[in-house]
């Protein structure tokens, strides 16, 4: 359907529900034709993940009465699958995320929905547990996770505590666009909800229940509070964001009694004034707490983001440089960990399973299986492992280890379904004092690991490309590569080509490719389904950190080039 951007604006000026605020907003565009259009010219896709854009008035941006249309349809879907449906509902410390939680349980509240609402900022994966902890029909995070202070974003969960798949985000979807305009949004106010009961502001029983749900995932406890936890060194840093008191609270609960926090992040701030991005993949967020851990002599930093769902792990190299861990080589640690202690417990179970991601490193993977373990590959996005999980869970067919994504997602427990930086900075960190003990930093572990499974080296390279312009030149890149695939790169044939878009391995069809090599490496193109930017995975396996460099360069160089050429 073609949308007219002025015609929307002039709508939204002159509809009657849309407050005087908004349209002082919109009239100070007057004129402006890319910015009308680029405010209009779509209405901001509920994708599988739910919301995310800018925040503003406008069609394509965050604000009350966008949030307030996708909850009704949410509230439309919940009461066709339940009799007596009930929502949890969390944010975390970004710009009008307590807003935006309050517009969508007062919602909530006005279709006769009894909601659940933390009264401050919580971590998304305490979400994810409380729906299960209180047996709820769903729930709601207001985030935008590691996005630029300017975005937010809505994401929705199931009664198992999990992001929505396709199909039921296709069913929300559907009862979101007969929301046809804004004067179909029930909503009653706040005092009007809690009088009536169907507003329950949550407190400290359910903060400590998810903390005693965390502490239940340490392999060694005896470890810890028998002098390991007390000698490790750690650095913390939440980026201004919810992770600071649960992972505190988690840390000194287990016995870590050497932990420093950077004063200067510590505080939540949804503008996230002391880095460019608040994403602990990247080294840069990193500098305030490498500062002091160089002055406190630290043995590993761990830092999360601002929903406190990704955790990146910061540790000496052989050069005694301070270097972040990737995700793929955080997970490989964390799996080689537990499983060898589950295994010397006599605690491993026969049908264990590990789940990643198709995107994630085969190095954790081939960990696994030496182990006795099976493992799962899903598609990109945790709410895929969550739904594997609950299949396992009803069937029995396996006892679910671990959990991870390439981008700082893990997860260990069943206590929810979604990954957690809390419980990935309390096994991390339980890793770091179990080796330290024995005289090893984590690094030299992960060495270890290479000269025993092979050197795996991995990368991600994207490309951000804005607007209706943007969402084009992605359609592009993919299409481009799809009818044409290389049969070389760099002299190394392309053995497969593999099209998600088509339902492989019984997965959901989803718009991605992945090239595999004669020589084990491979790429993968996946437009992202957050931000408005495509993503290029790259993968080798060597037999050394010089050829594994080597190798991934020259991958990287020659598809980035036809990326580049394209966009």
């Amino acid at each position: 359907m073609t949308v007219n951007p002025q015609s929307q604006y002039e709508r939204w000026l002159n509809d009657p529900s849309i407050d005087e605020q908004t349209k002082k907003e919109l009239r100070e565009i007057a004129g402006q034709t890319g910015e009308i259009e680029d405010r209009f010219y779509r209405e901001l896709e509920f994708g599988t993940g739910g919301l995310r854009g800018v925040m503003g008035a406008g069609t394509n941006r965050m604000n009350r009465y966008v949030i307030g249309k996708a909850t009704q349809g949410f509230a439309n879907f919940l009461k066709g699958v339940s009799s007596s449906p009930s929502v949890v509902i969390a944010h975390d410390s970004r710009g009008n995320s307590d807003v935006f939680s309050l517009e969508a349980a007062c919602v909530l509240a006005a279709n006769g929905i009894r909601t659940y609402l933390f009264r401050s900022l919580r971590p998304t994966p305490q979400l994810s547990f409380a729906v299960r902890d209180l047996k709820a029909t769903g729930g709601i995070v207001v985030t935008a996770s590691h996005n630029p202070p300017e975005y937010n974003g809505y994401k929705v969960y199931d009664k198992d505590g999990g992001q929505l798949v396709p199909h039921d985000a296709e069913q929300v979807i559907r009862q979101i666009r007969l929301v046809e305009s804004f004067d179909q949004v029930k909503r009653l106010t706040q005092a009007e909800a809690e009088a009536q009961g169907l507003l329950v502001w949550l407190g400290d029983d359910e903060d400590q229940r998810f903390v005693d749900a965390v502490k239940a995932q340490v392999v060694q406890p005896e470890l810890i509070k028998n002098g390991a936890g007390a000698d490790l060194g750690i650095v913390f840093t939440p980026l201004h964001g919810a992770g600071s008191v649960p992972i505190q609270r988690v840390l000194a609960q287990a016995g870590f009694a050497k932990v420093s926090v950077v004063a200067e992040q510590e505080q939540p701030d949804g503008m996230f004034p002391t880095v460019k991005s608040p994403n602990p993949e990247e080294q840069e967020a990193f500098a305030l707490a490498i500062k002091l851990a160089g002055e406190t002599g630290a043995d590993i930093i761990i830092g999360t983001d601002p929903d406190c769902d990704r955790m990146g792990a910061v540790v000496k190299n052989d050069k005694g440089e301070f270097v972040v861990l990737t995700g793929n080589q955080s997970g490989a640690i964390m799996v080689q960990y537990l499983l060898s202690n589950l295994k010397k417990q006599g605690k491993l179970p026969a049908n264990g399973a590990v789940i990643k991601t198709i995107v994630t490193s085969e190095m954790g993977a081939d960990i696994a299986q030496s182990f006795g373990c099976e493992v799962f590959s899903t598609l990109t996005g945790f709410k895929y492992i969550g739904e594997l999980m609950t299949k396992f869970e009803e069937t029995g067919s396996h006892d679910f280890l671990f959990g991870y994504e390439e981008s700082y997602g893990y997860l260990t427990g069943t206590y929810a379904r979604d990954k957690d930086a809390v419980v990935a900075s309390l096994l991390i960190c339980e890793a770091a004092a179990y080796y330290k003990s024995q005289g090893k930093t984590l690094y030299e572990v992960l060495l270890e690991l290479y000269e025993q499974y092979g050197t795996y080296l991995e990368k991600l390279e994207s490309r951000t490309l804005k607007g209706k312009d943007g969402v084009e030149k992605i359609g592009a890149i993919m299409n481009e590569w799809r009818s044409a695939p290389p049969q070389e790169i760099e002299g190394v044939a392309v053995t497969r080509m593999l099209d998600y878009a088509q339902g492989l391995d019984g997965l959901p069809a989803e718009n991605v490719l992945k090239f595999m090599l004669a020589d084990g490496s491979w790429f993968c193109l996946r437009p992202s389904g957050t931000e408005p930017k495509i993503k290029i995975y790259f993968a080798v396996r060597a037999g050394g950190l010089e050829e594994a460099s080597s190798s991934l360069k020259k991958l990287v160089d020659a598809v980035m080039a036809r990326v580049d050429s394209l966009a």
